[in-house]
């Protein structure tokens, strides 16, 4: 795609992976950085590409202002993108301003409103929860009783399972209520979701002109609701489409049905379903309009040989993408690695980790100087991740514990309300050059 008239997009976020595919397929990038990432520190821009600072990288009037202030608002764009979920329909809109392509701002609605989207869902006679809207849950003492008999409670628009719970009754329901209300949260129109059990599946994949070019599926160790509640390290994994064929059967007219309902046209999408071993039941339970978090582009790079980052791209500026999937037999998941309560002075690299056996891929998210809280409150809390290839589910499991044990073994914590003493205690520093035993005179 390289040329005189290299085609133009406004990224907004660093979107990570995306910017290096616009390296290499010859497209030009404004990528437009909120505070909040670049406080952050993410994967470096490459050079050649804009980076356009702004306060809030999912505002409209954010982006629109920063690209007036820096010229560049009577550029010719040929496409919004993002693979921020808050970010979406502001892509949309913006595109609409811009006279570029994006995800119609419609459309995004239907994958960012959990609401909209199981009515849509349900309507088209897609199997899914029943769904109840919550306008401030700030103030629930309008409701009497509970219309699901166990129901799980979340933001409207959130991700990541932050501020989501189960209730089992009205009496739960008011005490997260209160607890929502003391801490003053933000969001605040939330739904209640029918309780529906089971394992909890991944779809991943590409859509162009209305087209499924290419999906994968894997699962959850455990469903991130249950991870998050119980305080589990989080992993996932691929299925094998040859010898794990039937997973894919199973789901995949759940999966073509919801994104026709849905409406998604050209882009990629992360899809979560819920599955019933004992009866096969598949049930929808929420999609995205971009590519999944964690090591979920890792992954599907390392199984199957498709960048979604790529493929993402190219769908944005109408380009339909060449998939060549290249399936490999070994079994690829990502394991999350866990903390510990107190201030971080000492974490593995993510080049040590890598280094490992069977360790394909790392990512050290905790920090020298970070102060980790015990309990877990969202999926995006960990301290790292690893990519791992085994031959096996259980080797991979097994290969799990071995790294998350060596992980621990070396990451030092000390209480940041520690003495002087007691954080010289911690150190690992050599006697001679321990001034305790090795006085100047």
């Amino acid at each position: 795609m390289a040329g005189d008239n290299r085609p133009l997009v406004l990224m907004l976020g660093s979107a990570r992976y995306v910017p290096q595919a616009c390296v290499r397929l010859g497209v030009d990038a404004v990528v437009v950085s909120g505070a909040d990432e670049r406080d952050e520190g993410g994967a470096p821009i490459p050079e050649g590409l804009t980076v356009l600072p702004v306060d809030d990288q999912a505002s409209p009037e954010a982006v629109l202002a920063a690209l007036h202030r820096s010229g560049l608002a009577d550029r010719t764009f040929d496409a919004v993108v993002t693979t921020d979920e808050f970010a979406l329909v502001s892509a949309g809109l913006l595109a609409e301003h811009l006279g570029c392509r994006a995800i119609d701002p419609r459309t995004a609605l239907r994958f960012r409103d959990k609401y909209l989207q199981k009515r849509v869902v349900a309507a088209a006679g897609v199997d899914t929860a029943r769904v109840t809207l919550i306008d401030d849950v700030h103030d629930t003492t309008g409701l009497a009783e509970l219309p699901y008999r166990r129901a799980v409670l979340k933001p409207v628009a959130g991700a990541a399972t932050a501020f989501t719970s189960v209730v089992t009754g009205i009496d739960d329901l008011h005490a997260a209520s209160r607890r929502y209300r003391a801490a003053r949260t933000a969001a605040r129109t939330f739904v209640l979701e029918e309780f529906v059990g089971g394992s909890e599946w991944i779809a991943d994949g590409v859509v162009f002109g209305g087209e499924v070019l290419f999906w994968s599926l894997g699962t959850y160790g455990d469903p991130c609701l249950t991870a998050v509640e119980r305080g589990l390290p989080l992993w996932l994994r691929r299925f094998d489409p040859d010898t794990e064929s039937w997973q894919y059967e199973a789901a995949e007219p759940v999966v073509r049905r919801a994104l026709d309902a849905l409406g998604l046209t050209d882009g990629v999408f992360h899809m979560e379903l819920f599955h019933d071993p004992g009866t096969g039941r598949v049930v929808f339970s929420e999609c995205a309009a971009r590519r999944g978090g964690a090591l979920i582009h890792e992954e599907t790079l390392a199984k199957f040989g498709v960048d979604l980052a790529e493929a993402m791209l190219l769908c944005a500026l109408g380009t339909r993408p060449r998939i060549n999937v290249k399936a490999r037999p070994e079994t690829i998941g990502t394991a999350y690695f866990s903390g510990r309560p107190g201030t971080v002075i000492d974490v593995p690299t993510a080049e040590q980790l890598t280094a490992l056996p069977g360790v394909e891929y790392a990512r050290v998210d905790i920090r020298i100087g970070t102060t980790w809280e015990a309990g877990a409150r969202s999926t995006d809390q960990r301290a790292a991740q690893v990519m791992v290839a085994a031959a096996s589910e259980a080797d991979l499991l097994r290969r799990f514990t071995e790294l998350r044990a060596w992980f621990d073994e070396r990451l030092v914590v000390v209480d940041p309300r520690a003495t002087g003493r007691e954080l010289r205690d911690g150190q690992r520093v050599a006697p001679a050059t321990d001034a305790r035993v090795a006085p100047w005179n």
